[in-house]
């Protein structure tokens, strides 16, 4: 803790070098010198969106009955299911919520039949139907990630964060009528206003840390092949010496996270500019040919946003409709979407559930971290309300009835966790948006085809 006499550090603080910025995570300099012995408040709950396409194997008729995703006992007594058993180590901070359906995402005209793939995503988080479009007419709706953005956002040097890990990053259309752009994000700023998505963590890396704020200084930076941390090292070592042993314990380990992250994209980088073979040859340098690389990294990412309030808000696409992806790590060999349309065979759906449960592993590998991210009072899970789930049900007819979901975090107090809540038939998903909407602070009458809160 700081001494009585020593000025408090602001929770803006950066540390700076020639073209970098980079934000502090939250040290015992930054509370005032008054409030000795004192843990700081948390500040407003942060909020992760993640969606994982295709449904699950647990939103079938056979999946159902094996309770494959949603477990059997509901309440507090709840045992994880096979798909969500990742989750168990952190079962107090997780809110299960089954059988919601997302009806906005179903063909409401015979034109619309079969475009489940290229609407489903454009409805997750707004729980609005989108147009049927080609052209640059967009219509959808105003996302959850995006209302709270508008409600927090200005607190912080960014305002949200959009990443993806596979894109189909065309313009006009896609297919079964409608414009790629409904298959490509989940974020929108308004119902006519999509906003993209970053696949590259090398570009990520620079939104979230400033690593040159033009792209000649970026440029440069790459060029001598260093480190943001070696154009910054004055300013930190400056900064080291007003703070106590503990704070400077958190900077070393912050800084030491920073570096390690960025090695990371470095060694892809150096990689795939060699000119070996790449499973991915179209995507940019930064870019792992694995997956799990790719997404534990993009996880990290935010993990660092989150820890130092560069921003409160991020979503994340772990996929896209129509993938024809591969996931060796997972055991399952067979591509994605085919194996989403399983034809209700036992050993293909349960093929399936192992699959959506190496997806479900990834994220927990997210909460995990949170988990053991100290932050004022608490931690990070503590202080994040996270969904995770997809806006697809039963993959293999292309429904949207019984999607996948759950919630992880404690939202500063708002989701009590450990709690399998099932819904009644043909309860809408927009209850759960719009119940994690008012979680947040919101005063929501209503959100899509929301029909009323849930007692979570």
């Amino acid at each position: 803790m700081q001494l009585l006499t020593r000025k408090h550090l602001s929770r803006r603080e950066v540390i700076r070098g020639a073209g970098s910025a980079l934000a502090l995570p939250l040290l015992d300099a930054m509370i005032p010198a008054q409030a000795r012995g004192y843990a700081a408040p948390a500040s407003a709950t942060r909020l992760c969106c993640i969606e994982m396409v295709h449904g699950a194997a647990g939103s079938t008729g056979q999946g159902t009955n094996k309770h494959y995703w949603s477990p059997e006992l509901e309440g507090r007594d709840f045992q994880f299911s096979h798909c969500l058993e990742p989750l168990a180590p952190l079962r107090d901070s997780i809110t299960i919520i089954s059988n919601t359906d997302l009806h906005p995402a179903t063909a409401y005209s015979p034109a619309e039949e079969g475009a489940d793939h290229y609407r489903s995503s454009a409805v997750y988080l707004t729980a609005a139907h989108p147009k049927m479009t080609e052209s640059s007419d967009y219509l959808s709706g105003t996302s959850l990630d995006q209302l709270y953005a508008q409600q927090v956002g200005k607190e912080t040097p960014l305002p949200s964060v959009q990443l993806c890990i596979e894109s189909v990053e065309a313009s006009g259309a896609c297919d079964f009528g409608y414009a790629c752009v409904y298959a490509d994000t989940i974020s929108w700023a308004s119902p006519t206003t999509p906003l993209p998505m970053t696949l590259d963590p090398r570009t990520a890396f620079e939104t979230l840390f400033g690593d040159g704020s033009t792209p000649a200084e970026r440029r440069a930076h790459e060029q001598t092949d260093r480190s943001i941390l070696d154009w910054i090292s004055q300013d930190a070592a400056r900064l080291r010496t007003k703070l106590g042993p503990a704070d400077r314990s958190r900077l070393d380990s912050y800084l030491d996270n920073v570096r390690e992250i960025e090695s990371r994209i470095q060694r892809i980088e150096k990689y795939n500019a060699a000119g070996g073979p790449r499973e991915l040859p179209d995507a940019p340098l930064g870019v792992p040919d694995s997956y799990e690389e790719h997404v534990k990294l993009m996880f990290d990412l935010q993990l660092l946003a989150f820890m130092t309030e560069t921003t409160r808000v991020a979503t994340f696409k772990m996929s896209r409709d129509v993938s024809e992806r591969v996931f060796p790590e997972s055991g399952v060999k067979t591509p994605f979407h085919p194996l989403s349309h399983h034809g209700e065979h036992p050993d293909k759906v349960e093929e399936f559930a192992r699959l959506n449960r190496y997806h479900v592993s990834l994220a927990a590998y997210f909460l995990d971290k949170l988990k053991n991210t100290p932050d004022g009072d608490g931690n990070l899970l503590d202080h994040s309300m996270i969904l995770y789930g997809s806006p697809m049900g039963d993959s293999n007819v292309h429904n949207h009835k019984r999607v996948p979901i759950f919630l992880a975090g404690h939202a500063n107090g708002a989701l009590k966790g450990g709690l399998h809540l099932r819904c009644p038939d043909e309860t809408p998903m927009a209850n759960v948006l719009l119940t994690m909407l008012r979680k947040l602070g919101a005063n929501a009458e209503s959100f899509g085809d929301s029909t009323g809160e849930l007692a979570i």
